[in-house]
């Protein structure tokens, strides 16, 4: 069983920036892709980033593309979310996943639980 634990949100003002960290339990951890999710009041869940295994291919939702940046330490079991140019629509709780591909934002096999985002304006 693989547990996933987020951390790093908090309050920011527009424009500024917070890091993420996701640490995984368990060894398998470093088999799976690694994702982003967010989640603010009255809107779906939507996708944030991934990132493969290895770390060789990310994927990012067009919302974050060029502000956010995913990587990931899998000596550390770790992943990391690097967000900067935070806006108020930024602003939701944070989940980690483990997902089956990278490429693909339904293969979730494992949530996190999640980390609040809150950016100011």
């Amino acid at each position: 069983q693989v547990q996933l634990i987020a951390s790093g949100g908090g309050l920011v003002q527009a424009g500024g920036s917070l890091r993420l960290s996701c640490t995984a339990s368990g060894r398998t951890a470093n088999t799976y892709a690694m994702g982003w999710f967010r989640h603010a009041p009255g809107k779906e869940r939507e996708f944030v980033s991934s990132i493969a295994w290895n770390g060789g291919y990310t994927n990012y939702a067009d919302y974050v593309k060029g502000r956010f940046t995913t990587s990931r330490d899998n000596a550390k079991n770790a992943m990391y979310l690097q967000m900067n140019s935070l806006k108020p629509e930024d602003t939701a709780m944070y989940y980690c996943a483990l997902l089956t591909s990278a490429a693909e934002t339904s293969s979730v096999v494992a949530w996190g639980q999640g980390t609040q985002v809150t950016v100011s304006s």
